[in-house]
């Protein structure tokens, strides 16, 4: 007899993604009020081909944060950041969902824990390639190497109003996802200054 629903019970009882990757070169945390829980995510890209070779996490929490950061884990191995189309976290829930079905509303805390985990590592992982870029202008999306002064000239040149039209046009925020905040700032900052 198990605690858990069959499908969390299967990933608890057999996590392969558990632990920290040698050399990681991103860490992201997320924690939970609810309950006292946190999970750490590990990744390790290569910086040339922008491929995420290992993931791993860390964690305290229960069976259903564990599940999660397993399904996490093993659909993000192998993909490039330039194909992660922003990380949306309601793809991510789906995929949790698909794989795992539906938690209750007094769980959902326990995904989305993972989710700021792993946002955050994007977020960790872009702010050390900034620290090693020595362009003369600020590179705000690391997937693509794009610069602010080229996503300005897309947003002024094509009345750009959203984050996913600027992906569109020089694909900046179309990757990992942890530039889309600048992006946004870009944008409302040309619109105030226009209107």
């Amino acid at each position: 007899m198990s605690f858990y629903p069959q499908k969390i019970n299967e990933r608890f009882q057999n996590p392969r993604n558990g632990g920290k990757p040698e050399n990681p070169n991103a860490v992201g945390a997320g924690a939970s009020f609810v309950c006292g829980s946190f999970v750490r995510f590990y990744l390790r890209i290569n910086p040339e081909t922008k491929e995420i070779s290992e993931a791993g996490y860390k964690t305290n929490g229960c069976g259903f944060a564990i599940a999660a950061a397993e399904i996490l884990a093993e659909s993000i191995v192998g993909e490039k950041l330039t194909g992660l189309h922003g990380l949306d976290t309601e793809a991510l829930r789906a995929e949790i969902e698909r794989k795992l079905g539906q938690f209750a509303n007094e769980r959902t805390q326990c995904a989305e824990i993972c989710f700021d985990a792993l946002h955050r590592a994007f977020s960790d992982y872009r702010a050390r390639q900034i620290e090693e870029f020595a362009g003369e202008k600020a590179l705000i999306c690391t997937c693509f190497s794009v610069s602010e002064e080229t996503i300005e000239t897309a947003i002024d040149r094509n009345q750009i109003e959203t984050v996913e039209e600027v992906a569109k046009v020089c694909r900046a925020g179309g990757g990992c996802g942890s530039c889309r905040f600048l992006i946004q700032e870009m944008i409302d900052i040309y619109r105030s200054e226009r209107f």
